[in-house]
């Protein structure tokens, strides 16, 4: 495995306008920040709640102490101010499997990209980032899924090389 979940350091850096972008791990303290951009759409703010953190609290400690999972952020550098903000998230987590002879795949998991910097290559160089990671872990295929309703989502990961090729199913539970 290539990413220690401890080390929060920059994983990669991009100019945006306004400022620079930091890729690094999340911390507990972000997931203020973290519920805030799953709950930015139409889908998201029917799902989540938060008036209650403590199932959010249990997942990010579960997500946060498995090495196999990792939970990244996008936090933006204002160019003419202090401080920082939280404008980008998603998890990436990386599966063994008997099939495809053995070979471990990864799973993409709630991209988000703040509204305010959307069109401006941050979701692009992130799922990029998150291919890179995925092959230097020995992946054989990176998979995701996407909501039937957002025709954008899926013609930003075609552009990206993601092909439509299975039809997802899920069971509310």
């Amino acid at each position: 495995m290539t990413s220690n979940p401890r080390d929060r350091t920059s994983l990669l850096t991009l100019d945006v306008d306004g400022g620079t972008l930091r890729l690094r791990h999340a911390e507990r303290a972000d997931l203020p920040d973290i519920l805030r951009l799953l709950a930015d759409d139409q889908l998201g703010s029917g799902r989540e709640d938060t008036s209650d953190l403590v199932p959010y609290e249990k997942a990010f400690a579960a997500i946060d102490a498995d090495p196999a999972h990792l939970l990244l952020v996008g936090e933006l550098a204002i160019a003419d101010g202090p401080g920082t903000r939280l404008v980008a998230t998603f998890q990436l987590s990386f599966l063994p499997g008997l099939s495809r002879r053995g070979s471990w795949r990864a799973q993409l998991e709630a991209v988000r990209v703040g509204s305010e910097l959307r069109g401006q290559g941050v979701g692009a160089a992130m799922v990029e980032w998150a291919i890179d990671e995925s092959r230097l872990r020995g992946c054989s295929l990176l998979q995701l899924t996407t909501d039937k309703s957002r025709t954008a989502a899926h013609r930003f990961y075609e552009r990206l090389g993601f092909a439509a090729s299975h039809e997802g199913m899920k069971l509310v539970l």
